[in-house]
Formats: C-alpha cells, structure tokens, sequence
C-alpha cells in the first residue's frame, strides 16, 4: 500500500485509521502508547497492561500498524511499539480544521466549538 507523507490526510485515511480505533481493545493500546511518550512500550509491557493473549495482541497491533498509527522497532531482545504522533495529530487535525465552516458569517465572529457546547 502507498502512503502519503504521515502528516498528509484525506477522507480515505481517516476513515481507515478511526476504524482501526473503532475497536475497544486497539483504542485502549493505542492510548496507552501515547501515554507513554516517545520511548513507547515493549510488547511485554502492553501485554500485561491490558491483559491480551500474545496473539491476540499481535492481531490488534497489526491494525494499528497497518494504518500507521504505530511502529515498532527492535532493541536488543526486545520488540518496542510507538504511538505515530504525526500520524495522531494528522488526524485530529483532519477532523477539527473545518470546524464550523460552513456557518454564516455571523456566527463564525467566536470559538464556534466553544458556541457549541454552551448550547
């Protein structure tokens, strides 16, 4: 599959990555490597912390990988997965930059995000 640079996003990128965090257990690996900063974690590390056979695991990375998402790398014995912060923020970004866009004029003069929520 051809990727685009990281931090390019379309429609067809995103759809794929949110479905990859459309699951439960991948959303919850996912956010615990981004918790853990640019070291990342081992494959023991996350095992444990969410409690996953290692080939369940292994299924549930490969999703996140395939989307790019996360990366591993090896050190040593030892088989080490990040969080893609590119990628991450690519998609945030993807979703919040035309926030509002298509309000009138009058109502774009504010924090369209913040109308929102006070209701």
């Amino acid at each position: 599959m051809d990727w685009p640079h990281l931090t390019s996003m379309n429609l067809e990128i995103a759809s794929r990555q949110l479905e990859a965090l459309g699951n439960q257990t991948r959303l919850e690996i996912y956010r615990t490597l981004v918790r853990a900063g640019t070291g990342g974690r081992t494959v023991g590390q996350i095992q444990d912390h969410v409690g996953l056979p290692a080939s369940t695991l292994s299924h549930h990375l490969k999703r996140l990988i395939d989307q790019r998402l996360v990366r591993q790398e090896r050190s040593g014995t030892s088989l080490i997965c990040h969080a893609e912060y590119p990628a991450m923020t690519a998609l945030i970004g993807f979703l919040s930059d035309e926030c509002c866009a298509d309000q009138t004029l009058t109502y774009r003069t504010g924090d369209c995000r913040k109308e929102a929520t006070d209701g």
